[in-house]
């Protein structure tokens, strides 16, 4: 039986992991409280989309919450976010909930009220800072710690290393794969031919680390 994820939330993040998740076979069911974005998000195929605020039980139980393996809260208020996951987890007994957080003072309160992962932006980049290499070409950094992989955003400029090559002509580490790329309202699922053209949005999967090899060979940055 395929494993089934519900994303509560967070717009462009939940249609990049959906695609991601989706294209690894995953059953992916989306809440978005906003009627354009559901829109967009249903073109994605074989994605599930409910509109609502999955805050609210009632929203959960139309997403068939019960029969969720993951949940996670994507929005953009940590407290809503907080109460998604303790209602996941204590009301309708999913066994992996996940959190982003804006701030990283609340990580530790967020693992005290039971959520089994808590994702911090802030402390994504402050991680890449330390490594000394921070590259302006980073949308955003989703770390799924538990199976050491990340999950990134990589804007495409018409500067970068990237522009105007297809996929087979780039090199990138063994443990970093194309999953999706964002070109306008359309996600495209990569071949090796694919052209990759200014403006799109190339979402990676990588081993822990391995993105910023990935980044500075697509972007050229340093």
């Amino acid at each position: 039986m395929k494993k089934r994820i519900l994303l509560i939330g967070g717009f462009n993040k939940a249609r990049s992991l959906a695609q991601s998740l989706i294209n690894r076979d995953y059953a992916v069911t989306v809440i978005n409280k906003d009627l354009t974005n559901c829109k967009v998000l249903s073109e994605i195929e074989r994605l599930t989309v409910i509109l609502g605020d999955g805050s609210k039980a009632y929203v959960l139980e139309e997403a068939n919450v019960k029969e969720m393996d993951v949940v996670i809260a994507l929005t953009q208020h940590d407290y809503d976010n907080l109460v998604i996951c303790e209602l996941s987890k204590k009301r309708y007994k999913v066994s992996k909930t996940v959190a982003l957080v804006n701030d990283a003072k609340k990580i530790d309160f967020f693992y005290k009220a039971g959520v089994d992962s808590v994702v911090c932006a802030v402390n994504a980049i402050t991680n890449i800072i330390e490594q000394k290499t921070l590259f302006d070409g980073i949308a955003n950094l989703l770390p799924m710690t538990e199976a050491r992989i990340n999950i990134a955003e990589i804007p495409i400029s018409s500067s970068s290393k990237a522009i105007n090559k297809r996929l087979w002509e780039i090199s990138l580490p063994k443990e970093v794969i194309i999953a999706c790329i964002l070109r306008g309202e359309k996600s495209i699922v990569p071949q090796g031919d694919t052209l990759i053209q200014a403006g799109d949005i190339l979402i990676l999967i990588s081993s822990n680390k391995q993105e910023l090899t990935a980044i500075r060979e697509l972007t050229g940055n340093r």
